[in-house]
Order: C-alpha cells, then sequence, then structure tokens
C-alpha cells in the first residue's frame, strides 16, 4: 500500500511538466511563425511604398511635361480659325490703306490729316489683336512656357533680329509719339517730302520731285527730324529775294508784303511777315507766310518769287547776281 500511494503522486507530477513543455513549444513556434513573418510584411509595405512614389512621380512628370509643352497637339489646333483670323486682319489692314487715304482725298481738307493719322493706329491695334488672338490657339500659354518663350525669344531677337526689332521699336515709338505722321512734310537726312504712309519698320516720304523715298524709322534715334506743320494742314513758305543795297528798303518791303497779302495762296488768318538782313554784297529779303493748304506750298513760292520780282524791279531796284555778289565779297 505504501508503494501504491508513492507512485500515484509520481505520475501526477510527471505529467505536470510535460503539460507546461508542450504550452512552451507552441509559445515558441508561434513567435517564430510571426518573427518569419514580419520581413515577408515588411517588404510588401515597401514595395507599396515603392509603387506610390514611382507613381507620384511618374505623374508629376506628366503634368511637368504637359505644362513645359509649348505648342498644342495638332488635333486640338483649329487650322480654318487660324486661317480666318489671318486672313480678317490682313483684309483689315488692305482696306484701310486702300480707304482712308481715298477718303482722305476726297474728303474736307480739315480732316484729311486727321484720317491719314488713324491709318498707322489702326493696322498696329489690328495686328496685335490678330496675334494676341492666335497665341492660346497655338500655344499651351502657362507660366513657365512664358518664361521659355521670352527667353527664346529675347536670344533670338538680340542675335539675329536686332536690326530689325530695333525698327519695329521705333516704328511703335515713332506711333505714339508722332514725330511724324501721314500727311506731314518733313526733312530727314537731305530728303524734304511728304510722309505718305508710316509702316511698322519703315516711312515713305514723296518729295516735290514726285520720287518716293523709303526712310526706316531707326533715323530717329541718331538724327533730327524737322517738320514743317506737325500735323496742321497748312505750314510756313519762305521766299528769298536777293537785292543790291542803293535801294529804298521801305519801298520793297511794302511791295513785298503786298504781293503776299494778295496772293490766291494765302491763308488770312497766319500772319506775313517780310524780314530782311544786310549781307556784304547787299541785303537779303524773305518773305515769311502761309498757304491755305500745305499741298500748294510750292506754287505759292513760285507764285511770291514770279511776282514779287517784278514789284521789285517796278521800283526801281535791282537784283543780285552771282558776279556781283563774288567783286562784293572780295576785299
Amino acid at each position: 500500500m505504501m508503494q501504491e500511494e508513492s507512485k500515484v503522486p509520481t505520475g501526477e507530477n510527471s505529467a505536470e511538466p510535460s503539460s507546461s513543455g508542450q504550452v512552451a513549444a507552441e509559445l515558441a513556434d508561434s513567435v517564430s511563425e510571426r518573427t518569419a513573418s514580419l520581413p515577408e510584411t515588411s517588404e510588401t509595405t515597401q514595395k507599396q511604398v515603392e509603387e506610390l512614389e514611382s507613381t507620384g512621380q511618374s505623374g508629376a512628370e506628366e503634368a511637368q511635361d504637359e505644362a513645359m509643352k509649348l505648342i498644342n497637339d495638332l488635333q486640338d489646333i483649329n487650322f480654318l480659325h487660324i486661317v480666318a483670323i489671318i486672313f480678317s486682319a490682313w483684309l483689315l489692314i488692305f482696306l484701310t490703306r486702300k480707304l482712308l487715304p481715298l477718303l482722305a482725298e476726297r474728303g474736307p481738307s480739315q480732316t484729311r490729316l486727321y484720317i491719314l493719322n488713324a491709318v498707322p493706329i489702326i493696322r498696329l491695334l489690328t495686328m496685335t489683336g490678330a496675334i494676341l488672338w492666335l497665341i492660346p490657339i497655338i500655344f499651351n500659354v502657362n507660366f513657365e512656357n512664358f518664361l521659355v518663350i521670352a527667353g527664346g525669344a529675347s536670344v533670338a531677337i538680340g542675335f539675329a533680329f536686332k536690326d530689325y526689332v530695333s525698327g519695329l521699336i521705333a516704328g511703335i515709338i515713332a506711333v505714339f509719339e508722332r514725330p511724324y505722321r501721314p500727311g506731314d512734310w518733313v526733312t530727314i537726312g537731305d530728303h524734304y517730302g511728304e510722309v505718305r504712309s508710316v509702316g511698322m519698320r519703315s516711312l515713305c516720304l514723296q518729295t516735290a520731285a514726285d520720287d518716293l523715298v523709303t526712310v526706316p524709322h531707326t533715323r530717329i534715334w541718331d538724327e533730327n527730324i524737322a517738320n514743317s506743320n506737325n500735323g496742321e494742314r497748312t505750314l510756313m513758305c519762305v521766299a528769298n529775294f536777293y537785292i543790291r543795297p542803293d535801294h529804298d528798303a521801305d519801298a520793297v518791303r511794302h511791295a513785298l508784303r503786298e504781293v503776299a497779302m494778295t496772293s490766291a495762296y494765302l491763308e488770312y488768318s497766319k500772319p506775313v511777315l517780310v524780314m530782311l538782313a544786310d549781307e556784304p554784297w547787299g541785303t537779303h529779303y524773305k518773305v515769311k507766310a502761309y498757304p491755305f493748304d500745305l499741298r500748294d506750298q510750292f506754287a505759292f513760292i513760285s507764285d511770291l518769287t514770279c511776282r514779287g520780282k517784278s514789284a521789285v524791279r517796278s521800283i526801281g531796284a535791282e537784283f543780285v547776281t552771282a558776279d556781283y555778289a563774288t567783286t562784293s565779297e572780295q576785299p
């Protein structure tokens, strides 16, 4: 009996260690399984993060490429719209250059210069409006593209089109500052004539000899420009007379003034002046007066000269010849 009772606790004690060892083994296996699954989970998470980064990077690159694309896709460009805009601008400029000068010539003389002055302004506004209308149709307009286009244009302008762009800038300045306008009589260099047209790069002068002279706008940078009428419908004309010193100056001056006052071309609202100055060879008379219309300036000067000579001879005064002037200037 003693042996049996002593065996029972021994068996019970041996069963408890086996169950606790089993539990410990199960816990170790669970921990090892979870530990083994951690690298797989971290690798999956890392792959997902890399995929998100690559997707975001590719999206950013596509957005950047889309933003930096200067020209729209060809299928998005309406070429008929572009042709219509260019044709409309050309037609408006053509009609302006043809109809307004014709209207100015046939209209009242008081409004002639105002109508002619509107030609370059309308042309400039038309070209500017057409360009601004075409830019969003052809180009992908945004801030980045604007910087790119501005940088490229500045380089091209600086190296390839310096002289031409200088002429364009001078033309724009001439349109707004108006040192000359269509209808003005100006002296540029050795040329004196009427400004027939003002383009973007040059102006066209029609001289008294009926020559057409093309003058670039860049002349305003380094030359003086004499404008005889500056938008007015009349200008001062000067007739010169060279008379020997032995004469009655008051009588000659009065006679020349009467000649100017009785001219059919005279503008009566303007003053008539007879100026004189003594020279070594005689007296130089200048008759200064204004014609009614500046287009009659040469006929007016011719009328003053022809009738003035007759009036001076009727007084008994004699004109200076080249031989007399040369002889009188010698010591």
